[in-house]
């Protein structure tokens, strides 16, 4: 009888335990089906705010920014000698910081500075000025050339950072032509917890 009581305890804990498998499993996630006729039309409006000048522009590998707007006639440097900053940090040099002349909204003024919170240079790794729809869409899932994010974090970056959210609403004048589709990667397709739209779905479902 004990030998038996013996043989039967791991075949009783198999069926008592089998039913939270299963409903472990049926809680999986279908597979994601990715729709590329969909999520290509989507990705080229992404693309052209982040290849736009007023975004790619401080997306550099070196420690100048550019100016390359059509008005500025081609690429250059940003004038004044504006660096990345001695300490790394893309706020600029001590004196010369970026927020000296870019405040926390665009100048009104003729030829008035842009302007959002924290205005400073992407991280080197971040670098895609002059880069191919391709090469960008490639290195924003790259954890270790994105600020080693995910493809979520990317999007709550994207919908979160004010300076980021400028480059898709940036103001009329010259910054209006980066105001492109920020809604088709942070529209209202699934929420948290809290409430707050996430864009996973469609980051994983159409744009990649």
């Amino acid at each position: 009888m004990k030998k038996f009581l013996i043989m039967l305890t791991p075949a009783a804990i198999m069926l008592w335990a089998s039913p939270f498998a299963t409903a472990q499993e049926a809680q999986q996630p279908a597979p994601v089906t990715v729709d590329a006729a969909k999520g290509l039309p989507e990705w080229a409006k992404i693309y052209a705010v982040f290849s736009h000048p007023r975004c790619a522009g401080c997306h550099v590998a070196d420690d100048r920014p550019r100016w390359s707007d059509a008005h500025y006639g081609g690429t250059r440097v940003h004038a004044f000698n504006v660096q990345r900053g001695s300490d790394g940090s893309g706020f600029g040099n001590p004196g010369l910081r970026c927020m000296t002349c870019h405040f926390s909204s665009n100048s009104n003024g003729l030829h008035g500075t842009p302007g959002a919170e924290n205005w400073h240079l992407a991280p080197v790794e971040m670098a895609w000025f002059d880069e191919s729809s391709a090469e960008i869409c490639t290195q924003i899932k790259d954890p270790a050339r994105n600020g080693g994010r995910s493809l979520q974090d990317v999007a709550l970056h994207v919908r979160d950072d004010k300076l980021v959210a400028w480059g898709w609403a940036p103001g009329g004048g010259p910054r209006a032509g980066a105001g492109l589709g920020r809604r088709d990667l942070c529209g209202d397709r699934k929420l948290d917890g809290g409430g707050r739209a996430l864009p996973s779905e469609v980051i994983t479902h159409q744009l990649f």
